[in-house]
């Protein structure tokens, strides 16, 4: 698969297009995987399965490929990549269509993150798409619409809450006009709630956030736009110049018009790291990556200025946001420890990214953002690289939030391969606890995940 004219799909960006599996003595361990490390890594990204046009082709929907490696008893067992079946990369791959509904004719291999939840593995994208679920090694089951709890699609970003389990979404579809709607799902894998909420225009709300009272709404400049719709797009939302961005706390049990809004500086935001209930008031904490603008200029990929990471202060009452700058190195992917999310957390985990206007560099490294000392640190891993996010796992339950390990995957342009990394949260320059070298390159990708055995 040649292509030369699209930064989206070249070098690391490019697809592979093959699907392997390596075993046991074929995966090749430096140093020693931690015994306590008992489940699976799985990291989902596009990875076109039919070569597009370089012209049109948009980073976000390339066909998802799912990457996997299992591990168990200080052993590496598995190493997988599969192709997510939707209907056309099934029929690309001379395969049957797999079973299960789809929303709106919206037949997508769901390609930017990948959950565990309830003892089934989800495949999971955003506009309007719905979930596919695989089996533990990654095989395609079906398009999924929880047991028939889900009414439209999906998101990429649910959060799930440390204390009961239940994920909490918002997802978005051009079909619903101005609407989002917000989903509880239940630790069985059922929608339990769902809830339609009013925003300023048919808005691209890529993530959310939540905290121990609230769900985060970011209704900001990037709309779904007919006309490249009707021109044949394959992601048809822009920036618009006159949309008024603000940011919603909507109370997690409240109504649909409970919602208080807050201005904020035009921007957009695709991830924020975390939030939480404000310790002195009404409010909330969130902390973001803060785009300047995105899709205005640049309509294949996020390339329209630096990314800085953000505190936003909001004080629950509809007060504009304050803005306060926590790193200005560019970066994305932040991440912390998902047993603290929507609590208060001290440390976070983000790629920093070498271009001053693309998330398309020449190296890439990951930093440690120590937020209450207001100290980082960054491993580098050499020109070429790109860095994967950090998934934080920590040593056992109970194990404090610096006890434990940073995983992620790191593709070494000099060898042009791939390897996951395993790094000590508490010494990430330090030398890895190990890394495991993968028999292909993963290209990058979007979003995954840790799934220990009991998730």
């Amino acid at each position: 698969m040649t292509v030369t004219s699209n930064p989206y799909l070249t070098g690391n960006f490019a697809p592979v297009d093959t699907e392997a599996t390596a075993t046991g003595s074929e995966l090749r361990v430096t140093g020693s995987l931690p015994p306590e490390l008992s489940g699976r890594y799985l990291r989902n990204g596009p990875n076109p399965v039919l070569a597009p046009d370089p012209s049109t082709y948009h980073w976000f929907t390339g066909d998802g490929m799912v990457h996997g490696l299992r591990l168990r008893d200080g052993r590496a067992e598995w190493y997988r990549n599969r192709w997510v079946r939707s209907g056309p990369v099934a029929e690309a791959l001379g395969e049957e269509r797999p079973p299960g509904p789809v929303h709106a004719g919206m037949d997508f291999a769901a390609n930017t993150n990948v959950i565990g939840h309830a003892g089934r593995t989800f495949a999971i994208v955003e506009a309007g798409s719905v979930p596919y679920e695989l089996t533990d090694e990654l095989d395609t089951v079906g398009a999924c619409d929880f047991d028939g709890t889900l009414s439209g699609g999906y998101t990429a970003h649910p959060k799930r809450d440390p204390s009961s389990g239940e994920l909490y979404a918002v997802s978005y579809f051009f079909g619903w006009e101005n609407d989002v709607e917000v989903t509880v799902i239940g630790t069985d894998a059922r929608v339990r709630s769902a809830r339609r909420v009013a925003m300023g225009g048919p808005v691209m709300v890529h993530d959310s956030a939540i905290t121990s009272r609230w769900i985060v709404l970011f209704d900001l400049p990037v709309l779904f736009d007919l006309e490249m719709a009707m021109g044949g797009a394959s992601l048809p939302y822009r920036w618009f110049d006159d949309h008024h961005a603000r940011v919603g706390l909507l109370p997690r049990d409240g109504e649909s018009t409970d919602v208080i809004w807050h201005d904020v500086e035009p921007c957009y935001v695709f991830h924020p790291m975390n939030a939480y209930d404000a310790p002195d008031g009404d409010g909330i904490v969130l902390d973001v990556v803060r785009h300047p603008s995105m899709f205005r200029t640049s309509l294949l990929g996020p390339a329209e200025g630096a990314t800085t990471l953000e505190r936003w202060h909001l004080d629950g009452h509809g007060a504009p946001v304050k803005e306060e700058r926590l790193d200005d190195r560019g970066q994305e992917f932040p991440r912390v420890d998902e047993r603290l999310v929507g609590r208060p957390h001290r440390y976070g985990y983000s790629v920093t990214i070498d271009a001053p206007d693309s998330i398309v560099g020449t190296e890439s490294g990951l930093v440690r953002h120590d937020l209450v000392a207001g100290t980082s640190e960054v491993r580098p891993f050499g020109p070429g690289s790109s860095v994967g996010e950090g998934v934080f796992v920590p040593r056992d339950a109970t194990a404090s939030e610096s006890d434990g390990w940073v995983l992620s995957l790191v593709y070494n342009g000099a060898t042009d391969s791939s390897a996951l990394y395993v790094l000590h949260a508490g010494d990430i320059r330090g030398e890895p606890q190990a890394v495991v070298h993968l028999p292909q390159r993963v290209p990058v990708g979007f979003h995954g995940n840790w799934v220990p055995d009991a998730g």
